[in-house]
């Protein structure tokens, strides 16, 4: 028997590539600097074009609070917590983007919340707000700041805006600010 010479087995067939991932897609942060999710629907800049009349509205709704302030009183503050700081939640969510921090500076800073700003700054911009106004960390976010600015122009009370804001106290977050406003001026009213 002759040897015939034997061809090396054929090479197997390159596996087929696995397709890549795909890339996240490079866009806005959709996480607020509080590690909330960012909405997606507001009307915050509605709010600040229109904070001339919200304000006129605050100023009704904070009288309907006051006169209902025995009522609330009478149930209890403690008891009406939880369904005022929702629906405050659920209504200021909607308007201004609200984060609930508990201490509302939305009257003295043009119907613009400040801590939407990813720094949480309560009192003016950072510095660096690019040339088009927008914010330095969010580059497709108009600052948070110059919005207060152009809102506060229209208020009748919009020099607020230059008061200094006091530091978020942590312990009254997700509270309710419309009771806490009634309490301190009725308790107000209560010691003249």
């Amino acid at each position: 028997m002759l040897d015939t010479p034997t061809r090396p087995a054929p090479a197997p067939a390159p596996a087929a590539k696995k397709p890549a991932p795909p890339k996240p897609e490079i866009g806005p942060v959709q996480f607020a600097a509080d590690g909330r999710r960012r909405r997606t629907f507001t009307v915050k800049y509605w709010s600040i074009r229109n904070s001339r009349m919200l304000e006129s509205f605050y100023a009704l709704f904070e009288n309907a609070l006051l006169a209902a302030a025995p009522l609330m009183a009478r149930i209890g503050h403690e008891r009406l917590e939880r369904p005022v700081a929702a629906l405050e939640r659920g209504v200021k969510g909607v308007l201004f983007d609200c984060r609930m921090c508990g201490k509302c500076a939305l009257s003295s800073t043009g119907m613009s919340c400040p801590m939407n700003c990813p720094k949480q700054l309560r009192n003016g911009p950072c510095g660096g707000v690019r040339a088009n106004g927008n914010c330095e960390v969010i580059a497709d976010m108009p600052c948070v700041w110059v919005k207060a600015w152009e809102g506060s122009r229209q208020m009748a009370q919009g020099d607020t805006i230059l008061n200094v804001q006091q530091p978020v106290d942590q312990s009254i977050k997700e509270t309710s600010t419309w009771l806490r406003v009634v309490r301190e001026k009725t308790a107000g009213a209560a010691r003249i």
